[in-house]
């Protein structure tokens, strides 16, 4: 038995890439570090409008975040080191690794990341598309 996805309508053409996509941040996103994403209103200027993410990244440095677009995806990495050798008499803090993936639409750029008291933000711009409307000629053959 084959199994039916929302991207195998015959009126949904070319979207195959993004079906894979879709099932692959399914499975990456392990709910570490928490985060949130917000829209920052545009003002009277025309700016366009923003959206920021900002992670819960305690205990990591500048040094061990990583972020970057890979295509249409923006990913942030953190990769603690150990170190040295350390006497705990409790280790409740891990030193541990993460990948935290986010697709972004066409269009969409990264305009800044910065980290304050444990709190990484990175700021997303969607500049507004160009309308354009193209006339295509239909040739008569006879």
């Amino acid at each position: 038995m084959s199994r039916m996805t929302p991207f195998a309508s015959p009126l949904l053409l070319g979207f195959d890439a993004m079906e894979k996509t879709l099932e692959r941040l399914a499975k990456a996103n392990d709910g570490y570090p928490p985060y949130n994403i917000e829209r920052l209103r545009a003002d009277d200027s025309g700016a366009p409008e923003r959206l920021r993410i900002t992670l819960a990244v305690a205990g990591f440095s500048e040094a061990e975040l990583e972020v970057t677009t890979e295509e249409n995806h923006l990913v942030i990495r953190g990769r603690q080191t150990e170190q040295g050798e350390r006497d705990y008499l409790y280790r409740g803090i891990a030193a541990r690794q993460f990948q935290r993936m986010f697709v972004l639409a066409d269009g969409m750029q990264v305009s800044g990341a910065s980290l304050k008291n444990g709190l990484l933000s990175v700021d997303l711009i969607r500049p507004e598309p160009a309308r354009m409307v193209r006339k295509i000629n239909i040739s008569v053959s006879e």
